[in-house]
């Protein structure tokens, strides 16, 4: 499996995107799944399984990745 990827989307009507084939089989995202969108106005825009970013954020709140 290749770990990088590389796709557009296009936003419908109602703002709605379609998360491309590959990215989603790379990323085992699967109907029903979580996402969480993190967003910065001069950085752009990130796209996280909720799963993923939960885990992360109780590493970080628990201090395992606190840099001194």
């Amino acid at each position: 499996m290749k770990d990088k990827y590389i796709g557009v989307c296009k936003v419908g009507e109602k703002g709605q995107i379609v998360i491309p084939k590959e990215a989603r089989e790379m990323f085992e995202i699967k109907p029903g799944d979580s996402i969480v969108l993190l967003a910065d106005k001069s950085r752009g825009i990130a796209i996280l399984k909720a799963d993923t970013f939960e885990t992360s954020f109780d590493e970080i709140m628990e201090g395992n990745n606190v840099r001194n």
